[in-house]
């Protein structure tokens, strides 16, 4: 039977009155991530109200007027009047900052919408909102808008009036409708892709859950588009689908699930032949794509199952060298979903777990599941496989500890190796200074006079780097142009990476805009996302956006970034111009280089952030990887060979 949920549950911490004032507070950004993080919260909303077992179905409508649609059918928010508030339960939910019946556990054991803030916020920050409710055979309605004074000051959120019965009904849960105001946001276009991909991994992070997806936008044959999420798999289905365009060692993934006191847990693992450990993970439904002390529960876990069941089955002898954690993982793709109370992450991103307690929690579930998953005799060829791996990659470390310790040397051959290679800058203080990782000596040459020596350092690249995706960190260091990045940024690779020791806290790829610069920044982003993630996570790279042409006429000179621009440039510099288009970094002097790339008040930088894990997943496997027909697929798809700034991170 479903606990009584009324207005009296529902506690309230703030009103709203700074949400508007100051939105990137609540969303981050008045960019697209913040125009998509209002729908996240209305979803959330949702989910929580589904994953807790009241409801199964949520729908997400994108609809032509540019308006966001969330269904669902679970219990319907609170209607009757709040005890303290005096007014619908509806009217607090969307008008008070933290409201809702998530800071206690007895409605909501798990929740993902921790800050009780979304439809508040998501009220506070729209042109209108109005909220269905479907809840004890009644119909019930309320509107609210973002009204504009004749001095412009906007009254946030405000009720149009109150609560409504619209009639009977037989349905159960809520709908809420919204659309973003274009005076907040930057763009207020829901982008079809990252709604879609969200969606699916929720579908897969909740098995048995239907999610309904329509984009009234997109017509195929007059019909909108619409597709349905639901894997009555979970987690198993989550892996083989990142593993996609991978090679499977392991038809049937690994799955266990537990639970304690204090977590509910959720963990499916399958190899493949690549030499690079994939790890996803998720709390309450939150992508951790920084990991935290459920990820090291999980690692400390595997090591001590798969070494223990070994033993037990004779695949281990006592004298046997035993294989390492980081020897298991190899090749491993992982999804590690768990549902706690009372979170605490670490830093305002909500992508690191912080609570210590969860560690010991969950590698006392993941053993203990593990132990009877290969306890079970038909599970000892998967047993088998990970002893196999672990063995073979056991022995490659060994032989590769050498060339590591190599990395770690102040004298060593990376160190000698950079003499006349990097031009260091003056600057002692990490946190103001750049790398630029320049493509070819040409253009090295000429970013080394156009630098400023107090901040920059210079490396060119004297040929490509290798392609580190599916190489073995042995092969990695083997390459000469990798070693020399690895030396130069001084934070060590892979186990051994340190972010601390980072020397610059920009690290800048500086390509040609043609096919090879392109190439050349897949294979560096592959390397960092392979290799020193940390990196990329934290936000430390970024690539150099040169121009594509130089209009001029006499001494008025415009520089273009994009063939977009190039018709408004011609424009305003006006007849008797003349084009030069570049073809690579080396056509520009230093002066022309330093205007247009390297001055920090003039140039434009691409930051590399990794917001989706599991799509940067299946993207760099798609690109970078051995299966030449899903990338061909892939750029056929997604290619525009029409634009020269059709770059996207």
């Amino acid at each position: 039977m479903a606990k009584s949920y009324d207005s009296k549950d529902i506690m309230v911490l703030e009103g709203l009155d700074a949400v508007r004032l100051r939105p990137g507070m609540y969303i981050g950004t008045t960019g697209v991530k913040g125009l998509h993080h209002l729908l996240w919260e209305i979803v959330d909303n949702s989910m929580d109200e589904l994953a807790n077992g009241y409801g199964t179905t949520i729908s997400v409508t994108l609809h032509e007027d540019g308006s966001a649609q969330v269904d669902d059918d679970g219990r319907g928010i609170p209607v009757d009047i709040h005890p303290t508030m005096k007014v619908s339960g509806v009217e607090v939910v969307f008008t008070q900052l933290h409201a809702g019946g998530k800071f206690n556990n007895n409605n909501y054991g798990y929740s993902g919408g921790l800050h009780g803030v979304g439809a508040s916020v998501a009220n506070a920050l729209s042109r209108w909102l109005t909220v269905s409710v479907f809840r004890d055979g009644y119909e019930y309605e309320m509107q609210f808008e973002s009204k504009e004074d004749k001095k412009g000051k906007i009254s946030s959120g405000v009720p149009t009036g109150p609560l409504t019965t619209v009639g009977k009904t037989d349905r159960s849960g809520s709908s809420v409708r919204f659309m973003p105001d274009d005076r907040v946001f930057e763009d207020i276009t829901f982008n079809l892709d990252t709604v879609e991909k969200r969606l699916r991994e929720l579908a897969f992070l909740n098995k048995g859950i239907r999610i309904i997806l329509t984009d009234e936008r997109k017509l195929t044959d007059g019909e909108p588009y619409r597709q349905v999420f639901h894997y009555e798999g979970g987690l198993k289905d989550f892996v083989v689908y990142l593993n996609e365009g991978k090679t499977i060692e392991q038809k049937e993934p690994i799955y266990i699930e537990g639970k304690s006191d204090l977590v509910q847990l959720q963990c499916a693992l399958q190899y493949t032949n690549n030499y690079t450990e994939s790890i996803f993970s998720y709390v309450n439904n939150i992508p951790t794509t920084e990991g935290g002390t459920h990820e090291n529960g999980l690692k400390t876990a595997l090591t001590r199952a798969f070494n223990d069941s070994a033993k037990k089955l004779g695949l281990l002898k006592e004298k046997d060298i035993l294989p390492q954690g980081e020897d298991y993982r190899e090749g491993l793709t992982v999804a590690l979903s768990i549902k706690m109370r009372n979170i605490e992450f670490e830093g305002q991103t909500k992508t690191k777990l912080g609570n210590p307690e969860i560690k010991g929690e969950v590698d006392n579930i993941v053993y203990t599941e593990l132990m009877k998953y290969f306890a079970d005799t038909k599970h000892k060829p998967a047993l088998e496989l990970a002893v196999k791996k672990g063995k073979d990659a056991y022995k490659v470390r060994e032989a590769a500890r050498k060339a590591k310790e190599i990395t770690r040397q102040k004298n060593s051959i990376e160190s000698y190796n950079l003499v006349g290679k990097l031009s260091v800058c003056t600057g002692r203080k990490a946190e103001q200074n750049e790398l630029f990782i320049v493509e070819g000596d040409s253009a090295g040459g000429s970013a080394k006079q156009a630098r400023d020596r107090s901040f920059q350092a210079i490396l060119p690249l004297r040929g490509k780097p290798l392609n580190a995706e599916k190489k073995r960190l042995s092969q990695v260091l083997a390459n000469e142009e990798i070693r020399t990045i690895i030396s130069a940024l001084g934070t060590g690779i892979g186990e051994d990476f340190d972010l601390s020791s980072l020397k610059y806290h920009k690290v800048i790829i500086l390509s040609d805009a043609d096919q090879d610069g392109a190439h050349i920044r897949a294979i560096l982003l592959t390397f960092f996302y392979r290799y020193m993630r940390d990196l990329v996570l934290n936000g430390h790279v970024y690539m150099g956006m040169p121009p594509l042409y130089k209009v001029q006429k006499r001494d008025t000179i415009e520089y273009v970034y994009s063939d977009v621009e190039l018709p408004e440039a011609i424009a305003r510099v006006g007849k008797g111009y003349t084009i030069q288009r570049y073809k690579g970094l080396g056509e520009m002097n230093p002066e022309q280089l330093w205007d247009t790339t390297m001055d920090p008040k003039q140039r434009s930088l691409v930051r590399v952030t990794v917001d989706d894990a599991a799509n940067a997943e299946l993207l760099i496997t798609t690109l970078m990887g051995d299966d030449i027909e899903s990338r061909k697929r892939y750029i056929s798809e997604h290619a525009n060979f029409n634009k020269s700034d059709n770059l996207h991170v």
